[in-house]
């Protein structure tokens, strides 16, 4: 049921919608071409591309809400002023849009309501059949059916005949009504497989036979403009309009079974879009429907034979279509495939050959021959364009990196020749204090003992730093700080003389992720330098716990007993801490409280 509610949200809304876009957008598409005269269209005609998009940009979210993955779309950016504001249209982009809106979506989304629709009522429909068609005056139509195919089979009895018709409609019923999970289903994948190719982001490259990755990023020109969602659109086209003109030609001028010569020309014209997605299959579809328009149309011995001109033409844009989309041999083989079909006709009605149709075959080799030529060598231009569009984005990226590069490798090494250097003396002179200075205390040695345990932690944690600004391929083999750590680090912080009290309910740490362990030490290990640094003397409490999904950190302490110094870079280390928590997905708050003291309190989820 959840799975039917969840089609049924995407399927049946799609029609208001669509009849509501359709005749919006074709009233405004009027308006603006009959008043471009007067400039009113010029002004008219980009309003009218935005509000497709705005119709496309809805059914991209009913698509995510659906549950299909759909690539966010790059409209080409607007300049300044009404002139830059009239670029859009040249947005290719948005004319898809309207041609998806104003043309394609209503009678897609008529098919599917109706379907949707039918099958939904024919199940309660045939199970209830045995109530309602009591009130029907004239005999069921299982009867009637019956009284106009074979009447011996009709039971004589009025009760037979009301259980006969009402039985079959029951088993009908029953039959809809199991198969609508599945009919509904695929009604929506079928809207959303071709909405998601018409109105999804895809790249050049992607279409023509190579990944992204071999040809490079997307820019934001080539991501505007839809090759395949154009070459859909382009294919159906062609493909309605062959249909529409090769069945009553092939039905009349050649003396065909009309229901035979719109199965023939259907599955012909098919074969275009098939070709769109699966090459050879599309192929051979069309070489079958080929061999059975020629079977059928050579007893009316016409000089265009045995490619009439309809089939001819079908078959080229197959041809075509190959050619353009897929590798060289795909459309040589089609070719050569055809070429083979037509000797193979001429040869088998050569006693009796109609006059012309051996020119009728020259002419369908060599016309389809140099189409599939240039479509072959398009495909290799346009290949070969986007192959040195990404050599050329590469060497940028590459200098970018370099350049890099290079700062990061300036900061390290004044951070090794300054930063580090000092951190050594520190923790050198810490160390060393209890052996230069034999009259300190027993509390005075301990305190230089753990201000070198401070120095050697910044001074490893800095060389880690360091590897990363120096582009180390090697990762940090020293462990990262954990949820067990802060533990330790309060007990740290607290020889320096502060008042802190830890709370924690968090089990160990597998518990939690790594990084959520690592961002939760580093937001405590900031908080409490910024309580050591802007409120000395100040109590100081840390609390961290789990709830659900949640780890939850509070760091909290009182107003300070004397005005601290003004401190340089203030506020970068919280600012740090919320991209920190922000990448996370958490939420993190900072701010002064009530009683003059400083609050910082963070929600992370457990996992990444």
């Amino acid at each position: 049921m959840k799975q039917l509610s969840r089609h049924y949200a995407y399927v049946l809304p799609g029609l208001p919608i669509a009849v509501f876009s359709f005749g919006l957008l074709l009233g405004l598409t009027v308006t603006s071409v009959a008043t471009l005269i007067i400039w009113v269209g010029a002004l008219l005609l980009p309003m009218t591309l935005v509000v497709a998009s705005g119709f496309a940009e809805l059914d991209r979210n009913r698509l995510r809400h659906w549950g299909a993955a759909v690539a966010a779309v790059d409209y080409r950016p607007l300049g300044p002023g009404v002139a830059g504001k009239l670029r859009l249209v040249l947005d290719p982009r948005r004319w898809l849009d309207l041609v998806f809106e104003m043309l394609i979506a209503l009678p897609l989304r008529l098919i599917t309501f109706t379907v949707t629709a039918v099958w939904s009522l024919a199940g309660p429909a045939g199970l209830t059949y045995f109530v309602w068609s009591l009130f029907i005056p004239d005999d069921g139509p299982v009867i009637m059916l019956m009284e106009a195919t074979n009447p011996q089979i009709i039971p004589e009895s009025g009760t037979a005949q009301y259980l006969l018709d009402a039985g079959v409609y029951f088993m009908a019923g029953l039959l809809f009504l199991i198969t609508l999970p599945v009919v509904l289903r695929a009604l929506a994948s079928f809207d959303a497989m071709l909405t998601t190719a018409l109105l999804g982001a895809e790249g050049r490259g992607e279409f023509f036979g190579h990944s992204t990755a071999e040809t490079g990023h997307i820019s934001r020109h080539q991501a505007s403009f839809s090759a395949r969602a154009w070459s859909w659109i382009g294919a159906g086209f062609v493909a309605v309009v062959m249909l529409a003109i090769g069945w009553p030609i092939t039905a009349a001028l050649y003396s065909v079974n009309v229901a035979l010569a719109m199965v023939l020309v259907l599955v012909h014209c098919g074969a275009i879009i098939l070709t769109l997605r699966w090459v050879w299959p599309g192929l051979g579809l069309s070489l079958l429907a080929s061999a059975g328009i020629m079977a059928a149309t050579a007893e009316a011995e016409l000089a265009v034979w045995p490619w009439p001109v309809t089939a001819m033409v079908t078959q080229i844009a197959v041809l075509v279509v190959a050619a353009l989309t897929k590798p060289w041999y795909c459309a040589a083989s089609g070719w050569c495939a055809g070429a083979v079909l037509t000797l193979a006709a001429l040869l088998i009605t050569a006693p009796g050959l109609p006059e012309g149709a051996l020119g009728t075959g020259i002419v369908f080799t060599s016309v389809s021959a140099g189409l599939v030529v240039v479509g072959i060598l398009i495909r290799l231009w346009i290949l070969n364009a986007g192959r040195l569009e990404a050599a050329e984005r590469s060497s940028a990226q590459q200098d970018r990196r370099r350049k890099e590069l290079e700062d990061r490798n300036r900061i390290a090494r004044e951070l090794h020749d300054v930063v580090a250097h000092s951190m050594s003396v520190i923790s050198v002179q810490a160390s060393t204090a209890q052996y230069r200075l034999p009259e300190l205390g027993e509390k005075a040695q301990q305190e230089f003992e753990e201000i070198a345990a401070s120095s050697r932690q910044a001074l490893s944690e800095m060389r880690a730093l360091l590897g990363i600004l120096r582009g180390d391929d090697a990762a940090p083999t020293a462990p990262v700080p954990t949820l067990t750590d802060i533990e330790d680090l309060v007990e740290s912080t607290r020889a320096s003389g502060a008042q802190i009290e830890y709370h924690h309910n968090t089990g160990d740490d597998a518990e939690v992720s790594a990084t959520v362990g690592l961002t939760t030490y580093r937001l405590v290990q900031e908080a409490l330098s910024n309580a050591l640094r802007h409120a000395p003397g100040a109590a100081i409490s840390v609390r961290t716990t789990l709830q659900d999904e949640l780890l939850k950190v509070e760091v909290h302490n009182t107003a300070p007993r004397s005005q601290a110094a003004p401190s340089p870079g203030s506020g970068l280390g919280l600012e740090g801490i919320r991209d920190r928590v922000a990448s996370l997905r958490g939420t993190v708050r900072a701010g002064a409280t009530a009683e003059g003291g400083f609050e910082v309190q963070a929600e992370l989820p457990r996992a990444e």
